[in-house]
């Protein structure tokens, strides 16, 4: 005869697997988007940390070389070579900031934004198939469980940074 104290054993068991399960998987899926990104870059002659760093800039820019390098958890100094070579590519441009003609910000040519989402086309083809097959509500708890995800990524970064 079963009891409530090896029901919850087993309901804990069962909750630790799962929870192993969606860790596995979020690896998987940063290997598989490394991967993804990896031949995006190759197509465009991009380094992976290159096209990170553009990635930031489409997303979040302009900004100013350091806090890009902020963002990307680089060296100010390493960020100096990235820079150099997405602007000889064509994919940015620093220009002086309007509110201080002292300072640079780095701002994407979107001209090119168009030719970068041309190569991610497949995976956001696919992402959207995915997202059909769910409710709104299902989406809505997805959406809640990455941006968490992110945040907590964010917080150990931030922690084994020593920030």
């Amino acid at each position: 005869m079963k009891t409530v104290a090896s029901d919850d054993r087993a309901a804990q068991r069962r909750r630790r697997r799962l929870a192993n399960e969606i860790k596995e998987s979020l690896r998987d899926l940063r290997i598989q988007l490394a991967l993804l990104n990896h031949q995006v870059g190759n197509q465009l002659d991009l380094k992976d940390v290159d096209l990170d760093c553009l990635d930031l800039v489409f997303r979040h820019g302009p900004l100013s070389p350091t806090a890009l390098a902020r963002r990307a958890g680089l060296h100010p100094a390493t960020m100096t070579g990235i820079l150099d070579r997405l602007e000889r590519g064509g994919w940015i441009a620093r220009e002086r900031d309007p509110a201080d003609r002292r300072a640079v910000v780095v701002r994407a040519l979107r001209d090119r934004g168009g030719e970068l989402l041309r190569h991610y086309a497949g995976m956001n083809g696919a992402m959207d198939r995915l997202c059909a097959g769910y409710a709104d509500g299902e989406l809505e708890l997805l959406a809640d469980f990455l941006r968490r995800t992110t945040e907590a990524g964010r917080a150990a970064t931030d922690e084994l940074a020593g920030d």
